[in-house]
């Protein structure tokens, strides 16, 4: 086709199919409407004062302030402002057009190259349109800051709309009176009203007020004056250093109503090149299951967003719950459009660091409480550490181990004694109670045994040993070098034989001389085996089919022991029986059938200590 034939042109929008979506479409949650009226009104406030900051009008005197005020009766929604205000020009600008905002064209204007918005949100573009969502007209009726006369505009569903001359308004500002649908007659409650405004408007820098048909009174009849639903200056605006520790106590309960004390508290106010404010808080816990999702509240502008967008941190911190407010992001922002920002990922490595450098900073200034709740945050610290390799590299000098002692050490000084007097091993265990002999043993012998006790222990050791040189035992796993006696060995073959009769599965059976001289019998589990088997077994608890993989144990006899001795010389099966029972009593808990078995020995031993 040769340039001479080719035809150019504009695509036109018909008001008279473009409302009905706008009505119907427009937002996903039809009582945003009310979070775009109210965030214009505000606006309307924050331009004045940018305009009189800048010289151009005359210092402003009287309190700026919002009004909601619902009429049953009429069946009218109003939003009042004492604002800029519009003149004619503006309102045909800035109303008659859709989707051109008014805050574009004053940013332009008035700050010029600065990048500044000044929390101006702004839209009479789009967002005013939300209004029809629930109303079959909507009046504005306005008065300009330049003295301009008052400007009266209509519009119905349909899209159609005209000037008149209303009644002339004594002050500036706007009244966007909604004449409220009468499918849509819930949004002429106090309750409903007083619920979305607390819900997207808690924050925004202007006061707010509700006003219902009739004004409330004291019991002499006087009307009370209205207060605010809104509080202007959040705790998130302040700079931390002018923050108490109550303060950000009471924020969280009134954000979060949980009423139980967070565990800390971070608070972010990054600039160039991320612009966002926030306070991010740690939940105590009660369980390892308990509330295990936290919850982040997105504001543009003090202006509540969304609280389902996760993206905003990483997946190793969604416990988190707190409050992030970013005028960089869209006020209508998706979570499709979160998990393809370039800057949501920035904001989310910002915070991450944040709390790694919080982390750091309560092992280094507040040991003694970092100890006590380290129990609360152990469990998402290794997780957070086995996620992101730049997260483990800053704080793995403030990750702590309890010990069987109770006593807290840090990881490092634990690897650094097990590489100087353990060959490069750690020993822990992962229950006080049922591996309480084998601690004592190491414990005796002068060896550090770490309580490693929760499901993430298992899977995080795995990253400690590849980046630290060094190997995790659990105390049943070996026998070290510190709990073997010196002296010449004993071994008895036919004794080896007896014992080989009465053990189950894959287990040998082999002789060591230990310095507990009282304890004839030990077990030692592999432990490559047997991390493969608990790690199928989690993989089974998933809903997956996990086969189950066979542990290698050792049966070892203590030599040093006078009863393993006296069983050389006297051979007796029940006793065999008794002492490997015993041994494995000390390793776990005893199946049915091995429970059955060792009472049954048992009582055979005291009918013939008896005879």
């Amino acid at each position: 086709m040769s340039d001479n034939s080719m035809n150019k042109g504009g695509i036109s929008v018909d008001t008279e199919h473009l409302f009905p979506i706008i009505k119907k479409w427009l937002y996903s949650e039809k009582e945003i409407f009310l979070r775009e009226i109210v965030s214009n009104a505000c606006d309307a406030v924050t331009k004045l004062k940018r305009l009189a900051s800048l010289g151009e009008t005359e210092p402003i005197e009287d309190a700026f302030k919002v009004t909601v005020k619902f009429d049953k009766d009429e069946s009218t929604l109003t939003v009042s402002d004492n604002g800029i205000g519009m003149n004619e020009d503006e309102m045909r600008r800035y109303i008659c057009q859709i989707a051109l905002s008014g805050a574009l064209d004053f940013i332009e204007k008035y700050e010029g190259d600065s990048n500044e918005s000044n929390g101006i949100i702004g839209h009479f573009g789009l967002g005013f349109y939300s209004a029809f969502m629930v109303s079959e007209r909507v009046d504005v009726v306005t008065k300009s800051y330049d003295g301009s006369k008052t400007v009266h505009w209509s519009c119905t569903e349909d899209g159609d709309y005209e000037f008149s001359d209303g009644e002339e308004r004594s002050e500036r500002g706007t009244d966007v009176i909604m004449h409220i649908a009468d499918e849509e007659k819930e949004y002429l409650d106090e309750n409903k009203l007083r619920s979305i405004l607390n819900k997207y408007c808690a924050f925004v820098p202007v006061e707010i007020f509700l006003e219902g048909t009739d004004a409330e009174k004291d019991k002499d009849g006087n009307e009370i004056p209205p207060k605010p639903i809104n509080e202007t200056s959040p705790l998130w605006q302040k700079n931390p250093s002018d923050c108490t520790d109550d303060e950000y106590k009471e924020f969280y309960t009134k954000v979060f109503n949980d009423f139980r004390e967070p565990l800390f508290h971070i608070h972010i106010n990054a600039d160039y090149p991320l612009n966002f404010k926030g306070i991010l808080y740690f939940p105590k816990i009660n369980t390892n299951t308990d509330a295990l999702e936290g919850q982040i509240k997105l504001y543009y502008n003090q202006v509540f967003v969304s609280d389902s967008i996760k993206e905003l941190l990483p997946d190793y911190l969604l416990l988190l719950r707190g409050v992030i407010d970013c005028p960089e992001l869209p006020l209508n922002v998706s979570r499709s459009y979160m998990q393809n920002s370039a800057y949501a990922k920035r904001m989310a490595q910002h915070i991450s660091k944040k709390v790694a450098d919080k982390i750091n900073s309560l092992f280094n200034t507040d040991r003694e409480n970092y100890e006590k709740m380290w129990k609360d945050i152990k469990l998402f610290v290794e997780f957070a550490c086995m996620r992101e390799r730049k997260f483990y590299d800053r704080v793995k000098d403030s990750v702590i181990t309890q010990l069987s002692s109770g006593d807290f050490i840090t990881l490092k000084a634990l690897v650094d004694e097990a590489k100087e007097k353990q060959d490069k091993t750690v020993y822990y265990t992962d229950s006080q109670e049922t591996k309480s002999s084998y601690v004592k043993m190491f414990t005796d012998a002068g060896i550090k045994v770490a309580l490693l006790d929760s499901f993430m222990d298992s899977q995080f050791i795995n990253l400690v040993e590849t980046d630290m040189d060094v190997k995790f035992k659990r105390v049943d796993a070996d026998v070290a070098s510190a709990l073997k006696a010196d002296g010449e060995m004993y071994e008895n073959k036919d004794l080896e034989e007896l014992f080989k009769k009465v053990v189950l599965g894959n287990t040998t059976v082999k002789f060591e001389s230990l310095r507990d001289e009282n304890t004839p019998a030990i077990i030692t589990t592999d432990e490559q085996s047997r991390r493969m088997n608990d790690m199928m077994k989690l993989y089974s608890l998933s809903g997956n089919t996990g086969a189950d993989i066979p542990v290698d144990s050792t049966l070892i006899l203590n030599s040093s022991c006078s009863l393993v001795r006296r069983l050389a010389e006297k051979p007796d099966e029940s006793v065999a029986r008794m002492i490997y029972s015993l041994a494995l009593l000390a390793l776990r808990p005893l199946k049915s059938e091995e429970l059955g078995g060792f009472l049954s020995d048992s009582y055979d031993l005291i009918k013939k200590v008896l005879d």
